[in-house]
């Protein structure tokens, strides 16, 4: 059995791992709001367990077992917060939040019975992929921020980061949602707000928002 402590540990150094390659002490404690301590006491913990293994000047990396617990923690978050979105209606919001009270511990039946209602989904709600039950989940290629997209460009949201409701509310109200396209007009200079188009309508949006939604070129038609 893994606590859900460890695995709180493994799912937060994998997603570093995925989004930034060099995953370092700090890194994992600002991610976990622990204290720097708490976190290095921590690794030499799942060290020792074999579960993710520390290089010298480059910081920590999962083994095969501890990015397996990791990919089954997040099937679980995911699958949890669609059905929760889907199935029961809440907000998307605010099931971030719920799921990470649940993931840690509902059964592999309740869990393939949720698949099965919500017809085996290949993402969550954010857009995220969600693993496969053999612990397989599919390598997303070509995401940038959409704060780094360039002016005149026309780019496609394929996942937003579900960390902060309040993030989450404003994109709703622009209607930035997985999917959308999304048309760069300007930039405001030094680090500036984005000037963008979804639709009929234009929006001036936060540089801090729109570093949270990543995007994909559009295909040409």
């Amino acid at each position: 059995m893994v606590s859900p402590t460890i695995e709180d540990y493994l799912k937060a150094i994998y997603k570093l791992q995925k989004r930034h390659g060099r995953v370092t002490t700090s890194a994992i404690a600002e991610k976990l709001t622990l204290s720097n301590a708490t976190v290095t006491a921590m690794i030499k913990r799942l060290a020792k367990k074999k579960l993710l293994k520390h290089i010298s000047y480059h910081g920590v990396v999962l083994t095969n077992d501890g990015e397996q617990i990791a990919l089954k923690v997040i099937r679980r978050h995911r699958l949890v917060e669609s059905f929760l979105k889907e199935v029961l209606g809440v907000d998307w919001d605010k099931v971030h939040s719920e799921a990470e009270k649940l993931e840690h511990f509902i059964s592999d039946e309740i869990l393939e019975r949720i698949d099965h209602v919500l017809g085996y989904p290949k993402t969550d709600l954010h857009g995220d992929p969600i693993p496969t039950k053999d612990g397989e989940i599919e390598s997303v290629e070509g995401n940038q921020p959409l704060s780094d997209a360039e002016i005149g460009n026309t780019v496609v949201i394929s996942c937003v980061s579900d960390g902060d409701p309040k993030k989450l509310r404003f994109m709703a109200q622009l209607g930035l949602f997985p999917g959308v396209s999304v048309g760069i007009r300007d930039k405001a200079p030094f680090e500036g707000d984005l000037f963008i188009r979804v639709g009929k309508y234009q929006h001036r949006l936060p540089r801090e928002v729109a570093r949270d939604i990543y995007v994909t070129q559009a295909k040409e038609k």
